[in-house]
């Protein structure tokens, strides 16, 4: 394992993090049995830094047993975040945060993050209701020993935002389809000159990167000398950039948490050579010519009042695209349709409450009709009917 100082604190922080969104879940919960050795195997390989939020169902319970169980909380940062979409009064950024630290089973966290502050306006109404100050005290008592901000939005508002206060840190979505969008390199090399450390979020988009690629796609890095997997070319992308202090991934397999920590014991900024970063823009083509949602599968978007599985639709929806119109449709099918509690597109009533918590902006109900008019098509309706007599439910 690599390491990378913060230049704020002198802390050393692995060069890969252990984001805890995507835990493997049994029965609605957290399979924490699973987790624990995931998380377990990180630790011994040199990851020191979790990353969790207050809105990841159970995530904060799941990592405060795991620390509880290894008594290994000296031996690793805890980056946790406040829903400060929901404060509304002086008074809910303290009930929230003793909340976290309850689940967390910690009197402190390391790196406390403003969850999905993406302008100046969201920071300055903080602001008014005294969330500077409360973070000053906290800081000052050591409850928080680092605190930032998440960020999905432009590169504008992000450089405005940096600029707002004396962070201690950050945390955009950055990979080789975000180059130019969201906060992007350009703001990535902006907080790098300030001294700011960066967190990465979404490397992969959601495993899109990964094991989610178009055939052509996956030909380019097939094709490529040295012989790695596209997840391996995709985070090697990333650690390409000086300016990256840690690396998130949503590690939820053990093969995953080996391969990713193997990565991070290799890749050295400015190590690919132009004929390598030659490869992505290759990759990007195909990948454009087929992704026609570019949803990462975060599930900020859930739970759909009317049960729409909302990331599972688009999945289906660009897998018509990528794989052919046959196989999305059986993706469809099987992933929505045929169980005894449906969550296909065309339970939508475009009530809009999706959109308020996208970080990719993307016009949900809008993409919603879209699925339905290519997936929910005269077969489908004929499949989705006959299922109940099939499936004698």
């Amino acid at each position: 394992m690599q390491y990378r100082v913060n230049p704020k604190n002198g802390d050393s922080l692995s060069a890969l993090g252990f984001g805890c969104m995507r835990f493997t879940k049994r029965g609605g919960s957290i399979d924490q049995e699973k987790a624990n050795r995931e998380m377990k195997l990180a630790l011994d390989l040199g990851v020191n830094y979790f990353d969790t939020a207050y809105i990841y169902p159970g995530s904060e319970v799941c990592l405060g047993n795991f620390i509880r169980q290894y008594n290994c909380r000296d031996q690793i940062h805890i980056a946790t975040k406040l829903p400060q979409y929901r404060i509304n009064r002086p008074g809910d950024a303290e009930r929230f945060f003793a909340e976290e630290l309850e689940r967390l089973g910690t009197d402190h966290v390391d790196y406390y993050l403003m969850h999905m502050l993406n302008d100046e306006l969201s920071w300055a109404r903080l602001c008014a209701l005294g969330v500077k100050e409360w973070l000053e005290e906290k800081k000052k008592s050591g409850a928080i020993r680092n605190a930032g901000f998440s960020f999905h939005g432009g590169t504008l508002q992000f450089k405005a935002l940096v600029d707002a206060w004396e962070w201690d840190f950050c945390q955009i979505q950055f990979n080789y389809m975000d180059e130019r969008s969201q906060a992007g390199v350009d703001g990535l090399e902006y907080a790098g000159a300030k001294g700011l450390p960066v967190i990465i979020m979404e490397p992969l988009r959601g495993g899109k990167l990964a094991g989610g690629l178009p055939g052509a796609a996956k030909k380019v890095f097939e094709d490529a000398e040295p012989k790695r997997s596209p997840a391996d070319w995709g985070l090697r992308w990333v650690w390409n950039h000086p300016e990256v202090t840690v690396v998130l991934s949503g590690m939820n397999d053990v093969s995953q948490v080996e391969e990713n920590c193997r990565i991070a014991g290799e890749a050295l900024p400015h190590q690919l050579g132009e004929a390598e970063l030659g490869l992505y823009e290759r990759a990007l083509s195909a990948i454009h010519r087929t992704t026609k949602v570019g949803c990462t599968g975060c599930g900020y978007c859930q739970p759909c009042p009317r049960g729409v599985d909302i990331p599972t639709c688009f999945a289906a929806y660009n897998a018509s695209y990528a794989d052919g119109l046959v196989n999305g449709m059986r993706e469809y099918m099987m992933c929505t349709t045929l169980r005894k509690t449906r969550s296909n597109a065309g339970l939508c009533v475009k009530c809009g409450k999706c959109e308020q918590h996208c970080p990719q902006h993307i016009p949900i109900r809008e993409k919603l009709d879209d699925v339905k008019r290519r997936l929910e098509n005269p077969i489908y309706k004929v499949a989705a009917w006959g299922a109940p007599k099939i499936l004698k439910y």
